[in-house]
């Protein structure tokens, strides 16, 4: 450890960004918190990264992937959208800790090591206005890192949010399909970095899906081979709360 990085650690004392207890060093939980994180793990559903109770067989589909079949090819998240990834997420968006994005990115890189590769890392846009009230855009943040961790291409500037929406946030389902409809553009000049391409669409948090389905009608629309999701946490579909109050 460098002289400045352990006179740094001694003056200011690394925290857990979820319940301030003391930490060892870097980005990390607290032993506490991570053992409450709901991991997603397999056996797990091919489509919508849902876990199964027990092994089902390979590429095995849940009933609300056969019922209701997203417009993405794949989703993977890292956990469920409760307890300290809720916190998380919660404390990069809306407290600008965008010092979290590292870690969060890092976690999400190993979460969809499947397809990332060889893709183009797109992060779900937000409107120029909100960019310049809010400063940053926590999915770029995660895109980026997720991107440079596994030598993807980050491509910030393919997909444009042309249409300010209204919060998301309690919105009903219907509502937010509403919401977002003709909301998002593939910016001209980007049209050729799209033809055929595999498609990674960066969000934090996946709840209903009507952005990242209304932003996976425009991609593949424009050309895109596939599109795949990658969130940092997922909506638990059991609780309808989780889907209800989140963004």
């Amino acid at each position: 450890m460098a002289v400045g990085e352990y006179l740094l650690n001694a003056l200011l004392p690394r925290r857990c960004p979820c319940c301030d207890r003391g930490v060892a060093s870097g980005l990390g939980l607290c032993g506490t918190c991570w053992r409450q994180i709901r991991f997603l793990e397999r056996p797990w559903c091919q489509r919508m990264g849902t876990p199964f109770t027990h092994d089902v067989g390979e590429n095995a589909l849940s009933p609300r992937a056969i019922a209701d079949p997203p417009e993405f090819d794949r989703l993977r998240a890292v956990a469920f959208y409760s307890g300290p990834a809720k916190d998380l997420v919660l404390a990069l968006k809306f407290a600008r800790r965008r010092e979290l994005a590292e870690a969060m990115g890092i976690w999400m890189a190993r979460s969809g090591n499947e397809f990332l590769g060889d893709s183009l890392v797109i992060p779900v846009p937000l409107h120029w206005t909100r960019l310049w009230q809010r400063r940053f855009n926590q999915a770029a943040d995660l895109a980026r890192v997720a991107a440079d961790i596994s030598g993807a291409e980050y491509a910030p500037f393919v997909l444009k949010r042309t249409k300010r929406t209204q919060q998301q946030v309690g919105l009903p389902a219907k509502e937010r399909i509403r919401n977002v409809r003709r909301a998002f553009q593939v910016s001209g000049d980007q049209l050729q970095k799209l033809a055929g391409r595999r498609v990674v669409l960066v969000d934090d948090v996946y709840t209903t899906g009507s952005t990242v389905s209304a932003c996976t009608k425009v991609l593949k629309s424009a050309g895109a081979g596939t599109v795949d999701v990658l969130t940092f946490a997922l909506a638990d579909p059991a609780n309808h709360e989780d889907v209800d109050r989140s963004d």
